[in-house]
């Protein structure tokens, strides 16, 4: 074995535990051993179950307050005073499942790469921390200070990552379960059969994300009526959206699907509104791709990010639905979409190729980052990633002496659940209100200390080997 890397990611819908399993696999064949943690189970008195859920609400319940929360952090780049304590309160277990044999620490989650990049910044982190951009557009919060490398899926996201500053900006390609791949016409047929989907029949694939969020029962209708396609639903583990679904009179919709790769061959194009690792899949699969009726925040900058690439196209406009569906189906720009999307799989070396050629570096002092730049030239940028990639060396870090963890303190649990508790509800909801409104009370600096003095002692929860 080559030595032990760390990846943390986080059970906040599906995309990012998938990067994570997918670069887990990858280094596992490369001969690393893999340990996997939730970042959630990282945040102490158990707050992250209940962050993911104040997330999920505000995004099913109140999109306009997550799109001012996302604007706000984006604009900034740097968490806020209400996030900066949970940050805080995650290091001393995010050291704890960093093991002394660990030769490098992946995340696929903002949150995990802004602790580390802490960490690297103190001294208190000596190997090598990356992030892995699961997001076609990058947020502010992707980009954090003393994070070594930033991994991207294609040069339009490098640029992006590159514009905000991050230093150790590559693009290594995507990464997807290898299922995915083109089928041919006896493929397709045989999927539909399984499926019990029509043979015969243009058939659009809606997917509505792990959680089934978004409009989804809108654009089914609206694609049902274009006459274009029989739309077939995929609504994550939201089964009563499922249900919903069908009393509408939408005959093919479906809860979670363990075999996705053999829908996605039974259908002829994929619809999604967030731009996360389905639409990855999609391309990988040879399906191609169209944004509509996107959700608030990264659903609405991947849809830009990804139509900048070529890769799917945005429908802004309901009346251009059925257009185009029918170019997407029948058109050019479904076969240029096909060919740009499989290009993403052919000449790169992947992320785990390029994480392990990273470890096998020097350990070094943190990375400088690239002086920011304009975000006019971002794209500019992306247009000359690639052949820059093709002449470019890799040159040595410098060597220095590894700084030593130092000894960890002896934490007392705290006496009163009740004040656990509350000052979880108090995060859970005031949190990202204080973010969306630049607000910062009085009471978060109480709230500070005692993240910083809580610690249960049960150690990460997200192990996974």
């Amino acid at each position: 074995m080559h030595g032990r890397i760390v990846i943390i990611s986080a059970s906040v819908g599906a995309g990012h535990d998938g990067a994570a399993a997918q670069l887990a696999d990858r280094l596992g064949l490369l001969g690393y051993e893999v340990d996997r943690h939730d970042f959630l189970d990282l945040l102490p008195a158990r707050l992250g179950a209940l962050l993911a859920g104040s997330y999920h609400h505000l995004l099913t319940w109140a999109p306009s307050g997550y799109q001012r929360i996302y604007a706000a952090t984006g604009s900034t780049g740097r968490p806020g005073p209400a996030i900066r304590p949970l940050l805080r309160a995650a290091e001393r277990r995010t050291l704890r499942a960093i093991t002394s044999d660990t030769v490098a620490v992946i995340s696929t989650y903002p949150g995990a790469s802004q602790v580390l990049g802490a960490l690297r910044r103190r001294g208190l982190l000596d190997v090598p921390a990356l992030t892995y951009l699961t997001d076609f557009s990058v947020h502010g919060l992707w980009v954090a200070p003393g994070i070594d490398a930033h991994l991207a899926a294609h040069p339009i996201p490098a640029a992006q990552a590159h514009a905000l500053g991050a230093a150790g900006v590559r693009v290594s390609g995507p990464v997807v379960d290898p299922r995915f791949v083109p089928g041919d016409a006896e493929t397709r047929r045989l999927a539909r059969l399984r499926f019990g989907l029509p043979a015969h029949t243009s058939l659009a694939l809606l997917v509505a994300g792990s959680w089934g969020v978004g409009a989804i029962r809108q654009a089914a209708a609206e694609i049902r009526e274009s006459g274009v396609a029989v739309p077939v639903v995929v609504c994550g583990r939201n089964e009563a959206l499922a249900e919903r679904l069908r009393s509408d009179g939408i005959d093919h919709a479906f809860g979670w699907i363990r075999d996705m790769p053999e829908l996605m061959h039974a259908c002829d194009v994929l619809v999604q509104n967030a731009g996360g690792l389905t639409s990855l899949e999609a391309f990988a699969a040879g399906l191609p791709t169209a944004s509509y009726r996107c959700i608030p925040g990264h659903g609405r900058t991947n849809a830009a990010a990804l139509q900048e690439a070529g890769l799917a196209a945005w429908i802004r406009d309901p009346a251009d639905l059925k257009s185009v569906l029918l170019d997407l189906h029948e058109g050019e720009a479904g076969q240029r979409q096909r060919a740009q999307g499989l290009a993403l799989f052919t000449g790169m070396r992947g992320p785990a190729e390029t994480i392990a050629r990273h470890c096998l570096r020097p350990a070094a002092t943190v990375a400088s980052p690239i002086p920011a730049t304009s975000p006019e030239r971002a794209t500019v940028f992306a247009a000359e990633y690639m052949n820059r990639l093709r002449t470019r060396r890799t040159r040595p870090a410098t060597a220095t002496a590894p700084v030593p963890v130092p000894s960890r303190r002896t934490f007392r649990r705290p006496a009163l659940v009740v004040a656990a508790l509350a000052f979880t509800a108090l995060l859970g909801i005031g949190a990202p209100l204080a973010e969306a409104y630049a607000d910062a009370p009085s009471h978060f600096a109480a709230v500070t200390r005692f993240l910083e003095d809580h610690d249960d002692h049960e150690g990460p929860q997200g192990h996974v080997r």
